[in-house]
C-alpha cells in the first residue's frame, strides 16, 4: 500500500531504510521529545515492529520519501498505541522527520493523507494524536490537520518522575473531517 502527496511517497519500508532512520532517531533534535535516542538495533527493530504492524492492522507508519529527491524522509501513518489509557483502543496518527525535512510542511501534508486513508479505507470514525506539551512543532501539525485538544494525560509507559510523562491528547472524528473537506 503506498500513498502519495504533491511531494511526498509514504510506502513500505525497505531494507534500504534502516540506516537513515537510525541515523534520525540517534539525533538529540529528533527524539527531544522522546525518552531516548535510539541505537541502529533498536530502530532495526522498530522497523520489524512497523513492518509486523501492516501486516496485521492493514495500516501503519509509511516509510517517507520526498518524490524530488527520492530521499528517505522519516515516517508519517497511523498505528495502534501498545499501552492502555482512557482512550485505548484507539488509532494515532504520527510523525517523525529527519532534521533536513521539517519546517517544508511535509508532516502536514503527509499527516493528511493518513488521515484520509484511515477515515475512507479503514472505515475509523476517529483518530487520536498525542505529544508531550512543550512539542509545540507537532501540536501545530495536529491543528493544521483539524485535530482538536481533548485533555492532557499521564503516559504510562513512563515513570510518574519522569518529565516527559504528562502528554497533550488530540483527535479528530470523521464527521469533523467531513465538514472541514466541505468548507
Amino acid at each position: 500500500m503506498t500513498l502519495e502527496t504533491p511531494r511526498l511517497i509514504l510506502r513500505q519500508w525497505s531494507e534500504t531504510d534502516v540506516a537513515p532512520f537510525a541515523e534520525m532517531n540517534k539525533d538529540p533534535r529528533v527524539m527531544k521529545h522522546f525518552p531516548n535516542i535510539l541505537s541502529y538495533e533498536q530502530s532495526s527493530q522498530m522497523v520489524k515492529r512497523i513492518t509486523a504492524h501492516f501486516e496485521e492492522h492493514g495500516f501503519g507508519l509509511w516509510a517517507v520519501e520526498v518524490k524530488k529527491t527520492s530521499q528517505f524522509a522519516g515516517f508519517i501513518g497511523l498505528a495502534v498505541p501498545q499501552f492502555t489509557a482512557d482512550f485505548t483502543p484507539c488509532v494515532e496518527v504520527g510523525w517523525r522527520l529527519a532534521v533536513p525535512f521539517w519546517n517544508q510542511g511535509y508532516a502536514t501534508e503527509g499527516a493528511r493523507v493518513a488521515l484520509e486513508f484511515g477515515f475512507t479505507q479503514c472505515k475509523l470514525s476517529e483518530i487520536f494524536s498525542f505529544t508531550v506539551p512543550a512539542n509545540l512543532a507537532s501540536r501545530r501539525v495536529m491543528e493544521k490537520i483539524g485535530m482538536s485538544y481533548l485533555c492532557d494525560f499521564d503516559h504510562p509507559a513512563l515513570l510518574e518522575k519522569d518529565p516527559l510523562r504528562q502528554h497533550v491528547l488530540y483527535h479528530i472524528t470523521s464527521k469533523e473531517r467531513d465538514n472541514l473537506q466541505q468548507n
